[in-house]
């Protein structure tokens, strides 16, 4: 299998880190592509209309996107203990986790757009604010409800790629919130994170 990628995409690396918690990373091929709003990929365009990684290309059949579509197709790869829970209340918390972590990082994405990215004379700092807001109050709520002692699934997978992108962009930080923290610096010493840094910037 061949996995486009981007050095630099929570959502990207949410994917390889899931691979390597199921321990299928062998078994990808992955291809750094740089992609934006701004910048067209045709190869990336080729295999997803949305133009965005990551992208899964499988041998004979048609590929696959976005991240969640990857993780839960990796998921039947494997004979391990499944990363996405099957039944009950753990499913449901293990897909609201990803969702909120899958927002919160697009929340951090449009933030950046607002701060840094978009022209300045552009810039529309009411919904700056309203981005951060959505920020805090959502390192709040994980404050008081993310579950650390449970076992490793996507929802928390999804939240430490998030987070470790908040950080890598130097967006607001969670780290007054002391459990979260001790949780997210325990989570970043797993292997499967350690051998995906986040490196490099976006092109335009």
């Amino acid at each position: 299998m061949i996995l486009y990628y981007q050095t630099h995409s929570p959502f990207a690396r949410k994917a390889l880190v899931f691979a390597h918690e199921a321990g299928l990373a062998d078994q990808l091929q992955v291809i750094h592509h740089e992609t934006s709003p701004t910048r067209r990929n045709d190869e990336v365009y080729a295999e997803n209309p949305l133009g965005k990684v990551p992208v899964l290309l499988r041998a004979g059949e048609e590929p696959i996107f976005d991240s969640d579509v990857i993780c839960a197709y990796l998921d039947t790869l494997h004979a391990g203990r499944k990363l996405i829970p099957e039944t009950g209340e753990p499913r449901w918390r293990a897909l609201r986790l990803q969702s909120v972590a899958q927002v919160l990082a697009q929340t951090g994405i449009g933030l950046r757009w607002e701060r840094e990215r978009r022209p300045e004379h552009l810039r529309y700092p009411a919904l700056a604010d309203g981005y951060e807001e959505k920020i805090e109050a959502t390192y709040d709520w994980l404050e008081r409800t993310l579950e650390p002692s449970v076992p490793v699934d996507i929802g928390q997978i999804a939240l430490a790629t998030a987070l470790s992108w908040m950080a890598f962009r130097d967006l607001p930080s969670f780290r007054g919130r002391s459990s979260l923290t001790r949780w997210f610096d325990a989570f970043e010493e797993r292997p499967s994170m350690r051998a995906t840094p986040l490196s490099g910037e976006t092109f335009d």
